[in-house]
């Protein structure tokens, strides 16, 4: 009975985890084509560096450390889950231990239980960072409302699976010495912690095994729970790290793509041969930049639900810090907000239905955009390789190219360089009159 109940709920748990995956992966494939095949060697090698090996976290050594702890707390669940699952199909005890033999399987699980117990203390350290001591950039207003208690909601889950964790294997430790289950694993963390006080109460037999399974099922059902939270959290991130890290642009910071449509004009502009400058109606973009999330490529959207929301590349914008409005992690939750009300209003309706909203204007304001610099702080802060600056490009090029929303100043540049052939304001004639006197 207990096998088919465990089966049950992983079949429920892993569908309704698979159904929210391919939402998202429709939703991203809403954007543009992009090829990021190529250079297949040093994509790896920038995933396994980045993603796997945490290449960036360190730059900030304290919450570094902190976060790395906690991606070691992550592999122990999947660990502990891989015997969990083993147990729950086929109605064993620990079945890892008949396997790896006792003096392995005390190591094995003596690792984990110190593993966990970093990642208790880790999480509580952030959960302190975030509400006690509020490090600013965790307590700025676009994390307000769902955002922060997000965050505040997967530092809870961590703490008490962890928690399971060690009452499990405290329950678990006395059944053995008292000879209910057979003698396996080494628990260092749980003698200290829980044992003393199961001991000092003295209980039952019977309570402690009903503790030691209650422990493994809140375990089991907490990870199916988490996975499946994931789909409405920013710990997304936890999956997407990884596809986005091998997807992510290996050009140069600061080089920008260029529009091929353009770049095709301005060649036959300079080709003594062409017979005519003007561009072939199919060479022509349907819209030149973005307005809303379906003109973005699908690797923009692949960052947008890849952000972490840390907020170092806010921390690290020139714009922001001297009080613009601009928010690099709050334009690529912009950008994730708008692309999930897309997809929410595809799964009502069966195909997107104009509701009057775009990214640009009801999701992120001009303001924000003409506040940036393109100084590539962002990019370069991000410790998974996300690129807000590119969504800020394009929606410039929406603004200059379909709306000739341009500032005054970029508008007045651009002028002279029509008129003058060059930015400033005097004509080519008196271009070298600077270097009189």
């Amino acid at each position: 009975m207990q096998s088919i109940l465990f089966l049950l709920l992983l079949i429920f748990g892993m569908g309704l985890f698979t159904r929210n995956i391919l939402k998202i992966k429709r939703n991203i494939l809403l954007g543009k084509d992009e090829n990021r095949s190529d250079n297949p060697q040093k994509r790896w090698k920038t995933m396994l560096r980045i993603a796997v090996g945490q290449g960036k976290m360190t730059v900030r050594p304290v919450a570094g450390v902190l976060h790395i702890i906690v991606y070691l707390g992550f592999i122990i669940i999947n660990l502990e889950f891989i015997e969990i699952f083993i147990d729950g199909v086929f109605g064993t005890h620990r079945f890892l231990s008949g396997i790896l033999g006792r003096n392995n399987y005390q190591y094995f699980t003596s690792i984990l239980e110190i593993l966990a117990l970093l990642t208790v203390v880790a999480v509580v350290i952030f959960f302190l960072r975030r509400n006690v001591i509020h490090v600013k950039r965790l307590s700025m207003k676009e994390l307000n409302g769902w955002a922060k208690c997000d965050a505040n909601w997967i530092l809870v889950i961590e703490f008490c699976l962890m928690t399971a964790f060690f009452k499990m294997n405290a329950a678990d430790f006395i059944l053995q010495t008292r000879g209910i289950f057979p003698m396996g694993g080494n628990f260092p963390v749980s003698k200290i912690l829980f044992v003393p006080i199961f001991e000092w109460v003295n209980f039952s037999d019977n309570f402690l095994i009903f503790t030691e399974k209650a422990a493994w099922w809140f375990h089991f059902v907490g990870i199916l729970f988490f996975l499946n939270y994931l789909y409405y959290s920013k710990h997304l991130h936890i999956l997407f790290a990884f596809p986005n890290t091998y997807f992510s642009d290996l050009n140069p910071k600061g080089q920008l793509d260029d529009l091929p449509s353009v770049t095709n004009e301005v060649k036959l502009m300079f080709d003594p041969n062409a017979t005519s400058a003007a561009p072939s109606e199919n060479s022509l973009p349907e819209k030149f930049g973005a307005s809303d999330v379906a003109d973005l490529s699908w690797v923009q959207l692949l960052n947008a639900y890849s952000c972490t929301e840390c907020g170092r590349c806010t921390a690290n914008c020139p714009a922001n810090l001297t009080g613009k409005k601009l928010s690099p992690r709050k334009i690529m939750m912009s950008v994730r907000d708008r692309i999930e009300k897309v997809g929410r209003n595809i799964d009502k309706n069966g195909k997107f239905v104009e509701d009057g909203k775009q990214l640009l204007g009801d999701y992120i304001s001009p303001e924000e955009i003409w506040a940036c610099t393109t100084c590539n702080a962002c990019v370069e802060a991000c410790p998974v390789l996300i690129n807000p600056l590119s969504v800020i490009i394009d929606l410039r090029r929406f603004l200059v190219m379909e709306q000739s929303a341009a500032s005054p100043e970029l508008n007045m540049m651009m002028t002279n360089i029509e008129n003058n052939g060059a930015p400033w304001q005097f004509p080519q004639s008196d271009r070298g009159k600077w270097t009189e006197n």
